[in-house]
């Protein structure tokens, strides 16, 4: 069996399961984050979600809130939807099959789910080697297995082709697949990058105002037209689109802030926002 091992962890994460657990801690109780612990007291019906994958000293606190807002949620599989940094391997790749490693422990990657969201798309190929070098699903794990006790599956899908019509075809294929489990989907994200810290804000609120909306064309023409540096944008639309076929009626903006916001430093910052999708 293949193992993902971490390929970021001592340097977006602690790589100590005693540091990282208190992190992750630290995160949800940061002035920046939701100032309580999960799980949850009362369960929402949600979806899907958006979050950040920085390192957790800048975008934890922030992803907090979504995980926070899945956190009394009882999923048999999480599928995680993240952009490709390193722009290796396949245009669009889910794992088969394997076994992803973080400090917390492993995490079985669900085949049956692999083989169905394949045969739906021949656009989603099996591939492990895409999923290798990159941190934009990897930040997201640890999180996972810090608020579950129970035992869940991921399908981790890494994109190079983040187009309109792939993320059309993503977010059709994953709600065809999400209808038979318990499912809930995580569109991995950051938003503008390196830009001084006021400008950030407003370049991504008129970004986030169609993905509350759930409106992907709309999404598209604002990213285009104003040029925002959102990394995981074809990540966000595949969300968007999955969790609308699969009921969802409309986003709810659970945080937003900067790197800037969270460490004072504004002249060039990255953006970052927690989204649900009930």
């Amino acid at each position: 069996m293949q193992i993902r091992t971490p390929a970021v962890a001592g340097m977006f994460y602690p790589k100590t399961q005693q540091e990282l657990r208190s992190t992750i801690k630290d995160c949800f109780l940061h002035n920046f984050g939701p100032g309580k612990l999960p799980p949850l007291p009362d369960g929402k019906n949600i979806i899907g979600v958006i979050c950040p994958h920085a390192g957790y000293m800048y975008s934890g606190p922030i992803a907090a809130y979504s995980y926070y807002a899945i956190s009394s949620l009882k999923p048999d599989l999480v599928i995680i939807i993240g952009p490709n940094h390193w722009g290796i391997g396949c245009n669009i790749a889910a794992m088969k099959d394997g076994l992803w490693r973080t400090p917390l422990g492993d995490v079985e990657v669900d085949t049956d789910a692999a083989v169905e969201i394949n045969k739906a798309t021949k656009n989603i190929e099996l591939d492990f080697f895409s999923h290798t070098r990159d941190h934009s699903l990897e930040v997201q794990i640890p999180m996972l297995q810090e608020i579950y006790s129970h035992k869940f599956k991921i399908l981790p899908i890494i994109l190079i082709d983040q187009s309109y019509s792939a993320a059309t075809n993503i977010g059709t294929s994953i709600s065809k697949i999400a209808k038979n489990r318990k499912t809930v989907v995580i569109g991995s994200s950051d938003f503008t990058h390196y830009e001084e810290n006021e400008f950030a804000h407003k370049q991504d609120k008129s970004l986030i105002e169609p993905i509350l909306e759930m409106d992907v064309n709309e999404f598209y023409n604002i990213l285009q037209k104003n040029q925002i540096s959102a990394c995981g944008y074809g990540a966000i639309a595949s969300t968007i689109i999955a969790c609308k076929e699969l009921g969802a009626t409309r986003g709810t903006l659970e945080k937003y802030a900067t790197s800037g916001d969270v460490t004072g430093e504004r002249s060039s910052v990255v953006g970052y926002a927690s989204i649900i999708f009930s």
